[in-house]
């Protein structure tokens, strides 16, 4: 795991320029207002002295900002054992707000591939991709290459796809002008054995998508509500589709709202468990937040999680990160039971979707006192 004190924040923050680039397309910041009625399972609030946290820190975080039409950020939020303790909205956002969470879903189907394992409906992550896409691609010529559903979860699947390359046959912006990307995808030509060379391709996580359900013989969005919103208490969400609207984008593009964005941080946080229910079981989140490979200039990667190390006061903590282009961020701090969620209309901007980075090493992770 990559080890970066605080004070080397500026440097880690350029050095995510490219990364923030290809998480997810790009496109125009569109603010979409759901009503809140009552929220079924609402977060729990307190003040920052309550768990443990330096307010007048915390408040810094915010009042040492450049005006909101110049930072560009929609949201930010803080969890501490579980309870909210900041909340902040920007440029026309509220709770209420729908965000893109561009490639952040990628986290979100990783755990729904880990429920689909929990239920036996994928033996293992090295169970090929052929047992579940012959059907419904026969002639596929990717699935000759023995590709597995580990190869997908960790970028290594070997075929010619790379999102920060236009050039990159597979790379998602081609994707998208296809009708169906999943076979897109499967009929992309093979660059290296699947497993040695780490890749950042939107593809392989839609066609993750597309083998949960087959696997679970059912629409993703509607397993996904079965196995993870509904429990959480996450009562609307959006997916994009395509393929005339037969198929979900699990690579990107989910629209959910920030408390509920916190809540996917917490439940991770919690292992799997939300309140009196084990979600995801702790295997699943103990393998997919732990080192699986190293991506984008040798950058430590779990099953589509990104890891990173920042230190505090006397020890180095480790953090778990879900990334999405324009400033999508969920952050999970285990050692300090901390959950922060930034949203941001940042697209194509790495400089200012890294403010993230700057405020939780700057303020939120010092803020912790006990």
């Amino acid at each position: 795991m990559a080890l970066i004190p605080v004070k080397q924040f500026r440097s880690l923050a350029a050095s995510f320029l490219a990364l923030l680039l290809i998480v997810g397309c790009s496109g125009n910041d569109v603010i979409d207002q759901v009503p809140i009625v009552n929220e079924s399972q609402p977060l729990s609030t307190a003040k920052p002295d309550e768990v443990g946290m330096d307010a007048a820190l915390l408040a810094q975080a915010v009042s040492t900002l450049p005006p909101a039409i110049e930072h560009g950020m929609h949201s930010m939020l803080v969890l501490r054992h579980g309870k909210l303790v900041a909340e902040e909205y920007w440029n026309g956002y509220d709770r209420s707000a729908l965000q893109d969470l561009r490639s952040a879903t990628k986290s979100i189907t990783s755990l729904l591939v880990g429920v689909a394992i929990d239920k036996s409906l994928l033996r293992n992550v090295d169970e090929p991709i052929r047992e579940s896409l012959v059907r419904a691609y026969p002639d596929a010529p990717a699935l000759a290459h023995g590709i597995s559903v580990r190869n997908l979860l960790t970028m290594s699947n070997g075929l010619d796809c790379y999102d920060g390359d236009p050039a990159s046959p597979g790379q998602e912006d081609r994707m998208y002008r296809s009708e169906d990307w999943v076979k897109f995808f499967l009929s992309l030509p093979l660059k290296h054995p699947p497993g040695s060379v780490g890749s950042y391709c939107t593809g392989g996580v839609v066609a993750l998508g597309r083998i949960v359900s087959e696997r679970a013989e059912r629409d993703v969005s509607l397993l996904a509500n079965e196995w993870l919103f509904h429990p959480l208490g996450i009562d609307y969400v959006r997916w994009a589709r395509f393929d005339r609207d037969r198929q979900v984008d699990t690579g990107g593009h989910l629209l959910m709202r920030p408390r509920d964005m916190a809540k996917i941080g917490q439940l991770v946080l919690q292992r799997g468990q939300w309140r009196d229910r084990q979600v995801v079981s702790a295997a699943w989140i103990e393998e997919s937040t732990n080192l699986q490979t190293r991506i984008e200039g040798n950058r430590p990667y779990g099953y589509l999680w990104w890891i990173f190390g920042v230190v505090h006061g006397d020890r180095t903590i480790r953090a778990v990160h879900a990334s999405g282009n324009g400033g999508q961020h969920i952050y999970v701090v285990p050692e300090l039971d901390l959950v922060a969620v930034f949203t941001g209309g940042n697209y194509n901007d790495g400089a200012k979707s890294n403010q993230s980075l700057q405020i939780l090493g700057k303020h939120i992770i010092p803020a912790v006192k006990n």
